[in-house]
């Protein structure tokens, strides 16, 4: 039996059709971020996450794409293993300060 190829990356997947779309609803937007929709109703809930806003007559929840994609990089920078000048381990020590030595 021929061994079955390996599914590619997710990077290198085409992206879903709603995806490419420029508003994501509350379901396409956990899709693109591999979140649950849960999850995203949870965070605009208490006002953490990406940013999102109401559309049309109904109030459907919206993300903008480009939105969720800025949001995706402020998590990267935030974080001290993907941001260097974060990580404890590249800091400078510092020196104590003499005040309280002196004393």
């Amino acid at each position: 039996m021929p061994a079955q190829p390996l599914p590619a990356p997710f990077a290198s997947r085409p992206a879903p059709q709603a995806a490419r779309a420029a508003f994501l609803t509350v379901k396409d937007a956990a899709e693109y971020l591999g979140l649950s929709p849960h999850t995203l109703y949870v965070w605009r809930h208490r006002r953490q996450g990406p940013p999102s806003f109401r559309m049309g007559p109904r109030g459907r929840v919206m993300y903008r794409r480009n939105a969720l994609d800025a949001w995706i990089r402020e998590q990267e920078q935030a974080d001290s293993r993907s941001n260097p000048a974060l990580s404890p381990l590249t800091a400078t020590p510092q020196r104590k300060s003499g005040a309280f030595l002196d004393a």
